[in-house]
Formats: structure tokens, sequence, C-alpha cells
């Protein structure tokens, strides 16, 4: 058992420290890791661990280790993999706020960030023209229509994530109820 935990910590820490773009990046790395190369959790598995961690509360890179780590290893497996990969951001940004003047001005570090913005904005376009497609698979216009409406009073009218994701809730707690009351749901 304690290979395994080493194997957990060094894997989430590794991931953590190479990994540039947040939980999207993170959640496909964890999935190559464990279910591609270890074999420790099933695709399918993954990918509810995945939709758990991004509708949970919090980082999503942090969610998504906390369930691996606890499907791997328990509680403990958790614990092991939350600081694998918090250490990692934790000890860079300590490090940059010591020499917070100095990178902000530096043009080499400003333009490796602008080109590691690009490559993140890459990879968030394309899990969201995946994710798109499965929103259509599974529930055709109607997901959609939400998925519009959501972008467009984000973008376009500014309006606050928390009412947006407050609407969505109403109304798929209506839709539902409706659906239930007609007998479409078990």
């Amino acid at each position: 058992m304690r290979k395994k935990y080493w194997t957990l910590f060094l894997s989430t820490l590794t991931i953590s420290t190479f990994t540039f773009g947040g939980g999207y990046v993170i959640i496909s790395l964890l999935k190559k890791k464990f279910a591609d190369e270890l074999g420790w959790i099933e695709e399918k598995e993954m990918l509810n661990l995945a939709a758990i961690a991004q509708s949970s509360p919090g980082a999503v890179a942090v969610n998504a280790s906390i369930l691996v780590g606890y499907k791997v290893a328990g509680l403990a497996g958790a614990l092991i993999s939350i600081l694998g990969t918090i250490l990692p951001p934790f000890v860079i940004i300590s490090v940059i706020s010591l020499c917070y003047t100095a990178f902000r001005d530096n043009v080499i570090v400003a333009a490796v960030l602008r080109g590691m913005q690009s490559g993140v904005a890459a990879v968030i376009a394309d899990v969201t023209v995946n994710l798109c497609g499965t929103v259509y698979k599974e529930t055709r216009a109607l997901g959609i229509l939400v998925m519009l409406a959501a972008f467009s009073a984000s973008w376009f009218f500014s309006v606050n994530v928390l009412w947006i994701i407050l609407a969505c809730a109403l109304f798929g707690v209506g839709r539902t109820w409706v659906l239930h009351r007609k007998g479409e749901m078990a």
C-alpha cells in the first residue's frame, strides 16, 4: 500500500507541477495517468469523477485530485493527492510573491505567459467543443439553448455568474418537476 501512496503522491505532484491551464487540463492528465497508464480507475468512472469535480465548489483540479485519491486509496489517498496537487502551486506562488516586481516587469516572463495563455485557450476551446458535443448528443436543442443563453447573459449583458447559476438551477428544477408530473421521469 505504501508504494501506491507514493505513486499517487508523485503522480499528482508531477501533474500539478508541470500543468498550466487549470482544472480542465489536469482532469485530462489525471485520466491519462490513473485510467490509461495505471489502470486504477476505469475511463467511464473517471468521467463521472470529473463531472462531480466540476460541479463541486472549489478548484476543479483539487476536487478531481481528491476524488481520484479517495477512489484509489480511501481517505489517506485523498489527503495524499491533495498534498501532491496543492504543493507545487503553493511553492510557485510563494516564490513569485517574493519577486513579484521583477516577474511583472520582465519582458521574457510576460512573453512566456502570453504564449501559455494561447495554449490554455486552445485546451479550453477543445474541452468546450467536446462538452458541447456531449450536451448536444444527450439533450439536443434545449441544452444548447441553455448554454447559449448562459453565455449570452455573461458575455453580452455582464450578468453575474451567480445569477446565471441560480437561473439554470431553477430552470433545471422546474423542468424536472414538469417532466415528473407528466410521467416522463421515473
